[in-house]
């Protein structure tokens, strides 16, 4: 279910699948046709997530952060079991042995909504031999002068019941003083195709 967006509708640019939006010294671009992508988030000339000028993007993977759906990761040699029944995808990332990141980043998004600080593109994906069942998702963007609000919402369109996981893949930049701290006890370590294969000890990470 959505929520109605802030302030009124306002013209796009001369490409209809950009949007901008903007609160306080929050900048928001987005990519309706690059895999409904944000193209970069900015406060003020700063870059928040690695961040190109939306007339300037060439593909989702290049963004600063673009949609995960129906699943995240990878599908093992593109294929997966569900319900008893063998399911096969197709590739879709360079000369990957697996299936990555699922398929709406792929996929050009529509428009719905937009105004000076509020968002919602649409995807709808009929089944095909990239993933078998039929789905609807839609992101909203809610931008406030300090902060960004991203929600997806999911409708399965499928006879049945069908897998599903989402999420984003964001990107940000590394500058001089950045820290990263991460509290962990455990990782997976990957096979050389990308699988994870064992689960090892591992201390938190402050770096």
């Amino acid at each position: 279910m959505s929520v109605p967006l802030p302030n009124p509708p306002i013209s796009m640019s001369m490409n209809p699948s950009v949007v901008e939006l903007r609160a306080g010294d929050l900048r928001l671009a987005l990519r309706a046709d690059l895999g409904g992508s944000i193209a970069g988030l900015w406060r003020g000339d700063l870059p928040v997530l690695r961040s190109t000028e939306p007339a300037d993007l060439e593909g989702a993977r290049l963004s600063g952060c673009y949609p995960l759906v129906p699943y995240s990761n990878r599908l093992g040699y593109r294929r997966f079991r569900w319900l008893g029944r063998e399911h096969t995808t197709e590739a879709n990332f360079d000369g990957n042995p697996h299936s990555v990141h699922g398929v709406a980043w792929q996929r050009p998004w529509q428009v719905v909504e937009a105004a000076e600080a509020g968002a919602r593109l649409r995807c709808r994906h009929d089944g095909d031999a990239h993933w078998p069942f039929a789905f609807e998702v839609e992101q909203q963007f809610v931008l406030e002068p300090g902060a960004l609000e991203v929600r997806m919402h999911f409708t399965n369109l499928a006879p049945q019941a069908q897998p599903v996981g989402l999420g984003w893949h964001p990107y940000f930049p590394k500058r001089p003083r950045s820290r990263l701290h991460i509290e962990l006890a455990e990782r997976w370590d990957n096979d050389a195709t990308g699988l994870p294969v064992r689960r090892v000890a591992q201390p938190g990470i402050d770096a």
